[in-house]
């Protein structure tokens, strides 16, 4: 990455997090730059994050106090549409086929596909996906049956569903999560 993107990334991302402090209370810039300078792939992935619509910002999560970023665009990455859920489900498609899956887009940004409790806490943190789906991290066993899952916010509230892991739609993206 030459110089002038990672400055521009950062100063995009510093802007951000100063505008929804709600998302890090206690977290200091500082400590996030330095985590974020001390690693090129995290700049790497970080940048394919932005690149893709995700608009990354910093979560901190419970429990443990980790600090990860979580793609906060309000609707599902736009770049990252259009997508069904994982290779075995692309393979299985004869026709029509998207462009690709969600597990291997995250795979290769570096990042990992939010699961539904780490969806909720971004759901916490504002309103996301009024208007589109976002895949998240399916379980083996519903995997293993041919299913994968979704999620949305709809009527105020957080809803999961199960969908054929070969289905894609137009408005059904994916999410991701890049840990500090």
């Amino acid at each position: 990455m030459k110089e002038t993107d990672k400055q521009q990334l950062i100063r995009t991302l510093q802007s951000r997090f100063k505008r929804h402090g709600e998302r890090h209370e206690g977290v200091s810039w500082d400590e996030v730059l330095g985590r974020i300078e001390r690693s090129t792939d995290l700049l790497r992935s970080l940048q394919a994050m932005e690149a893709s619509g995700g608009e990354p910002d910093v979560l901190l999560e419970a429990g443990d106090g980790t600090l990860a970023f979580y793609d906060c665009a309000p609707e599902s990455p736009a770049g990252r549409r259009s997508l069904c859920y994982d290779r075995a489900a692309l393979d299985e498609r004869r026709e029509n086929k998207p462009a690709g899956c969600a597990t291997e887009g995250a795979q290769a940004m570096g990042s990992q596909l939010l699961n539904e409790t780490q969806y909720r806490l971004l759901q916490h943190c504002g309103q996301f996906d009024l208007k589109t789906s976002s895949w998240v991290a399916t379980p083996p066993d519903v995997r293993s049956l041919g299913g994968a899952l979704f999620c949305d916010r709809r009527y105020g509230k957080v809803f999961v569903y199960h969908n054929g892991a070969q289905s894609y739609y137009a408005a059904r993206g994916f999410r991701t999560r890049l840990e500090l």
